[in-house]
């Protein structure tokens, strides 16, 4: 039953050799890899103008400058990654890059960022998509979490079936996003020009700080989260179809065209219709009612806007489950990371990002504005040293001469968004960046330790210096609770590996066990049966204590113990009797010289 319900669920496994026609082309990779970054231009605008309004409403005029700057900082980004796109055209994330030029350390803190940020992206993004809905809604408002919950919960669901099926269902999202941002900033635009904009009231709000390099340094670090989701691309080459390199460098420039465009109009029409920010409204839909008034138009941007933002988060769900997949290989991180499931993607990594980014919105209660602070620095951390790598890249290559630009721009990246990176923990260190800084070296310990770990086992299992071990003769020891078909069945399998065996049973009930006496007597005379005093009522601890006793009196190195086991014909009447089978093989396990054999007789044949 539960194989037939995963088949609903998910859909029919995929051959392996399928891979290749699960791949994206162009259209389906932009939507797929940059809606992450397109969609931010729905709360990035918002985060510069929620910081500058502390300075009063006069303060807001910086917006435009800051919006100015993060649109530079956004070319400079997509041109420092097209060039790692095209120098790894096997996948180019900031892990691979800074492990290969700067070494392991280094690459271990850009991953650990990364992954960091991944679950953030899906958080802040479905959090930020609820707030466009319930922007137009109110009345949804205080069931929000729960909505963000199940949306997290549907967009992993649509990862486990695939990623190609997963891109198609995600590409109308996208592009009717992109299409309707294109049309409010160009009807914006259109009004500016012919002198029909209608400014909103102007507000006066009173100054809680004063306006000062470090407030504008805030404003800017909180435009910064509309780069995220930049270095999406260049992680996910290998998921493209020929040339690969190629397609990604295309779906990078487009991707970078989008974003700065619509981040710098909708900042620039924020600033002429005079928006403010609100606590109960975005400001994506207060500029869009401004503009289009409370009509179809407007309640299709703010649909629009819940669908991308949505969307954006399957970026992550896209380029976690690799990154993870790509470390597991590399021994930092659990090796169960790096299998592929039933439909060609990794199942594991897509449950663990859902999972980890359902605690954060329930821990944060949905607050897109109380996980901003959180967000951006670990991305910008895994910029700098993903483009500090690839400039080491260009001066160690043997076979050619880098050209000066390739240096050039690659560190003009890493200088840039390493000062971004300083601006962002200096000014939200106290709003909760200080929890990610704190974060990531416990991440990098801990992939650290993973290592070590497997590093040790490869030492105790390799057979390097070993000899044949010499097992002895091996005593078996059948547990019984009563003696029916299963326990014959298992009794006589005992036999047919030892000619040493003994049952033991727990006296739970006197009545019981000296029906079990009478019984054994009569079937199995020829195997001593040991009853087992139980003063408490337990069952497992006598048997191991009496297990453990035969062990160091037998001559073997090790004791196989036989467990009968009776399985029903359905499923649902497992659940009618007791598992204490399971509790006697997990205790079993941590036990040194214990084998346990299950032997299964099947009700209903």
């Amino acid at each position: 039953m539960p194989s037939s319900w995963k088949r609903i669920i998910v859909g029919r496994p995929l051959a392996t050799a399928a891979e290749k026609h699960e791949r994206l082309g162009k259209i389906t990779g932009l939507a797929v890899f940059s809606s992450d970054a397109v969609s931010s231009v729905a709360y990035g605008p918002e985060e510069v103008l929620v910081a500058l309004v502390t300075a009063g409403t006069a303060a807001l005029w910086w917006s435009v400058p800051v919006g100015v700057g993060i649109s530079i900082l956004v070319a400079i980004v997509a041109g420092s990654y097209w060039q790692t796109i095209h120098a790894y055209p096997s996948g180019g994330g900031s892990y691979i890059v800074a492990s290969d030029n700067l070494g392991t350390l280094p690459g271990l803190v850009a991953g650990a960022a990364l992954l960091t940020d991944y679950v953030l992206t899906v958080s802040v993004s479905v959090a930020s998509g609820i707030a466009a809905l319930t922007s137009a809604f109110p009345t949804l408002h205080p069931w929000h979490v729960g909505i963000c919950v199940l949306s997290v919960a549907a967009i992993a669901l649509a990862n486990l079936r695939g990623l190609r099926e997963s891109g198609r269902l995600f590409a109308v999202p996208t592009y009717w996003f992109i299409g309707s941002v294109l049309l409010l900033i160009l009807t914006g635009l259109y009004r500016v020009i012919a002198g029909t904009v209608r400014p909103l009231p102007t507000e006066e709000i009173s100054a809680t700080h004063a306006l000062g390099l470090f407030l504008i340094m805030r404003a800017f670090s909180g435009g910064c989260a509309t780069l995220t989701g930049t270095e999406a691309v260049s992680n996910g080459i290998p998921a493209f179809r020929p040339p690969e390199a190629r397609n990604a460098g295309v779906v990078m420039i487009w991707m970078a065209a989008i974003l700065s465009s619509t981040s710098l109009g909708i900042t620039y029409l924020a600033r002429v219709y005079n928006v403010t920010p609100k606590e109960a409204e975005t400001v994506a839909s207060i500029l869009a009612r401004s503009i289009f008034g409370e009509n179809l138009l407007y309640y299709n941007i703010q649909f629009a806007t819940m669908l991308i933002l949505l969307v954006a988060a399957n970026t992550s769900f896209a380029d976690f489950p690799r990154l993870s997949s790509i470390m597991a290989r590399d021994g930092f991180m659990p090796r169960q990371l790096a299998n592929r499931g039933d439909r060609l993607v990794f199942s594991n990594g897509v449950l663990i990002l859902a999972g980890l980014s359902i605690l954060l919105l329930l821990i944060f209660n949905g607050d897109v504005h109380a996980l901003i602070p959180l967000y951006a620095i670990g991305v910008f951390l895994s910029f700098t040293l993903s483009q500090a790598g690839m400039v080491r890249h260009w001066l160690t290559l043997k076979d050619e001469h880098p050209k000066p630009h390739h240096i050039i721009l690659n560190a003009v990246g890493a200088v840039t968004t390493g000062i971004v990176t300083v601006v962002i923990a200096v000014s939200k260190f106290m709003l909760g960046a200080w929890i990610v800084v704190v974060l990531i070296p416990i991440i990098v310990l801990g992939l650290l330790k993973i290592r070590r770990h497997y590093e040790e086992v490869a030492k105790e299992l390799t057979l390097e210096g070993a000899r044949r071990p010499r097992i002895g003769k091996n005593s078996v020891v059948v547990l019984v609770a009563g003696i029916h078909r299963g326990t014959v069945e298992a009794l006589e399998y005992a036999r047919s590996i030892s000619p040493n065996v003994t049952a033991l049973t727990v006296d739970l009930d006197p009545t019981q066990t000296a029906k079990l006496r009478l019984k054994w007597a009569e079937w199995e005379p020829d195997i001593p049966l040991v009853v087992l005093e139980s003063p408490y009522r337990s069952i497992v601890r006598p048997l191991l204590g009496y297990i453990d006793r035969m062990e160091r009196q037998g001559e073997g190195r090790y004791l196989t113990v036989v467990i009968p086991e009776f399985v029903p014909s359905r499923w649902w009447q497992h659940f009618l009797h007791n598992q204490t089978a399971l509790l006697i093989k997990a205790a079993l396990l941590f036990r040194p010289g214990k084998v346990s054999v299950s032997v299964p007789y099947h009700l209903g044949e």
